[in-house]
């Protein structure tokens, strides 16, 4: 058993981390203990989980990833709830005329048309790839893809960009954080190769008794308005 005296640790992905640092935040409000809420992609939770360097009580994952850290014993069986969902979108720099992107023929088009592209190497990413894979346009946009470590990473390069015609991909949550900064929410993918990713919060083994209260807590109504004010569905 870890430290009771110890930060509650919280290891989530990128897309839903504004809405449970938030939770988090209440919850410290609430009760007086401090959480420590750190970020990785997907990719990289599953390495640390499984390699048991994973360093927290919490884990906030999608839930593919966390019926599998459940069924390799990393987390609590039981414990594990949903706080919300998360769509893939697109953006583009702030001043930036939008692309159409009302339909597949219509995004394809605007990806053809675009300076550059950007998106993610997580898993939210690596479905971009593959979009771009189903839809024939691999080779053609080979020369002008920038991938970046995470979706925040993707969001501050669109913001930087130069180019007339720069197009971003990410999920929406994470689009919507740099709103204002720099970057402009288009829209979600179109539904035929559309993604909408689930995630789950879940108590890793040797979690603190501090951290079972909070995790009760991300299951209140008070925290699934605190995800949807933070943009999850």
């Amino acid at each position: 058993m870890a430290d009771r005296s110890a930060k509650i640790r919280v290891l989530t992905a990128g897309a839903p981390k504004l809405g449970v640092g938030r939770c988090a935040s209440s919850f410290t409000r609430k009760t007086g203990h401090e959480v420590d809420v750190a970020f990785a992609t997907a990719p990289v939770l599953r390495e640390r989980v499984n390699k048991g360097e994973a360093a927290a009580d919490l884990l906030v994952a999608p839930v593919s990833l966390m019926d599998d850290c459940v069924a390799g014993g990393h987390v609590e069986r039981g414990t594990d709830i949903i706080i919300g969902s998360v769509t893939a979108g697109v953006a583009v720099r702030d001043g930036v005329p939008p692309p159409d992107i009302s339909s597949v023929e219509a995004l394809k088009a605007a990806l053809l048309a675009a300076d550059a592209v950007f998106y993610n190497m997580a898993s939210s990413g690596q479905h971009i790839a593959d979009m771009i894979e189903r839809l024939g346009l691999a080779k053609e946009l080979a020369g002008k893809t920038e991938r970046l470590p995470s979706g925040s990473g993707v969001m501050v390069r669109l913001a930087e960009g130069k180019a007339p015609s720069e197009i971003g991909f990410g999920q929406i949550t994470e689009i919507s954080r740099f709103e204002g900064g720099g970057v402009v929410l288009v829209g979600p993918l179109p539904h035929e190769v559309g993604k909408k990713t689930t995630y789950a919060v879940g108590l890793l083994t040797g979690a603190t008794d501090h951290a079972r209260a909070l995790l009760a807590f991300m299951g209140t109504p008070e925290a699934r308005q605190t995800y949807t004010g933070a943009g999850l569905e």
